[in-house]
């Protein structure tokens, strides 16, 4: 389309422990499920050609390959003589990067290179200037290095036409480095799917302290940037009052600018809640509703039947945090034409109260030398843990301390 006293203090009395969260209900996704099955809903945007310094953060269209040997040329990988043959041998002259030597060297010959030249004709091996001693007749002695030492033959590093990186890779430094070494001006890309961001709430406050019974807006802030992290481009972000009720359908259907339009709150089923309804009336096609995780279950995915697509993501901060990156990261790598990143398996320690069968739990944790630890702070309504975690675990209900989980990577 985010003062002591002299008495001993009462023994401290432990609280109830909260009850497990109940199991998922029939026909609810598996949090892996959801994140596939948002991934492949959408068809990639067509590709379009871009200068190398506007493709950057976009995503590759096609492969990258190369259009001559790299290296193009016999490359000397060392400061020091191109020698022919056994020494001493007699300096023919120099050739430094960016020139070339005409000639053709012959046994007991040298010239004097630079690193990144190109390797005469005849030459056998660079003799590394530390290991050269040039005597006042001409001529240069030193040990004989192996044939081929300190020179980068050409097309070593990659042939004519061989592959650079596969489409659907983003373009980041390195890629934009490489393409401009090989000689490429422009990339074909697939631009930056744009999202507008609709915030729902009356209870929410814009600026400063909340006042009593209100609550500060956390996610309006947040979701610029974590949907420019996720690959795509945050065109607006708009609060929309729960009342009247038709506000959130005139803000969902009155956007023509964007491609994904992202709803917070409102997901549920309270009277307050319209954005289940509104795509029902709409005739909208869902994708994905509610998801077998903790926190951010009633989180959905939904195609509008003029195209464009609704992400419903709870109010509740953390839990949008995690179901912006079940759902709404996944469908804007599809939009991309990007494939879903695997997630590493890494062993995470710490507890967590026991979960009913068929759950994933999302917790944040930090890195603890080969492992991550679980970062305590992680309720639905708060980020605290969030902000200084590295990455997200998604727990199974039968993990146990140590055991190795996938990692969504946060920073």
């Amino acid at each position: 389309m985010p003062s002591v006293t002299a008495a001993a203090p009462p023994a401290p009395v432990a609280a109830p422990a909260p009850a497990p969260a109940g199991p998922p209900r029939p026909g609810e996704l598996s949090w892996a499920q959801a994140r596939m099955r948002a991934h492949a809903a959408p068809r990639p945007w067509p590709a379009r050609t871009v200068p190398l310094a506007d493709a950057v953060g976009l995503t590759l269209a096609d492969a990258l390959r190369a259009p001559h040997p790299l290296p193009a040329f016999d490359t000397a990988a060392m400061d020091g003589y191109a020698v022919a043959g056994p020494g001493p041998w007699r300096v023919r002259g120099a050739v430094r990067a960016g020139t070339v030597w005409p000639g053709a060297l012959h046994a007991g010959e040298c010239v004097g290179i630079s690193t990144g030249a190109q390797v005469p004709a005849g030459a056998g091996a660079v003799l590394p200037v530390e290991a050269a001693l040039a005597g006042g007749d001409g001529l240069v002695s030193g040990p004989v290095p192996p044939p081929g030492r300190h020179i980068r033959r050409t097309g070593e590093d990659t042939p004519a036409g061989g592959l650079l990186a596969p489409a659907g890779t983003p373009v980041g430094p390195a890629l934009l480095g490489l393409a401009a070494s090989c000689g490429h001006d422009t990339l074909p890309v697939r631009p930056a799917p744009r999202v507008r961001v609709l915030v729902t709430g009356d209870e929410l406050d814009h600026a400063g302290p909340p006042g009593p019974g209100r609550v500060r807006d956390a996610l309006g802030p947040a979701l610029p940037a974590l949907v420019a992290a996720l690959g795509g481009e945050c065109r607006e972000v708009r609060h929309v009052h729960d009342r009247p009720a038709g506000s959130l359908a005139a803000a969902v259907h009155g956007t023509r600018d964007a491609e994904v339009v992202v709803v917070t709150g409102s997901t549920s089923v309270g009277v307050t809640d319209q954005l289940r309804r509104l795509l029902t009336e709409a005739g909208a096609r869902p994708v994905v509703d509610t998801v077998a995780c903790r926190p951010g279950h009633p989180m959905l995915l939904a195609e509008l039947p003029a195209g464009g697509w609704v992400v419903g993501l709870p109010g509740n901060p953390y839990a949008a945090l995690v179901a912006a990156h079940t759902l709404l990261g996944p469908l804007l790598s599809g939009l991309c034409g990007r494939s879903l990143a695997p997630l590493p398996l890494v062993p995470v320690t710490g507890s967590l109260r026991p979960a009913a069968p068929g759950l994933t739990r999302l917790v944040p944790v930090t890195w603890d030398g080969a492992g991550a630890r679980i970062t305590a702070g992680h309720g639905a309504a708060f980020l605290r843990a969030a902000a200084v975690a590295d990455a997200l675990a998604a727990i199974p209900a039968d993990w146990t301390d140590g055991t190795p989980v996938p990692l969504l990577l946060t920073r």
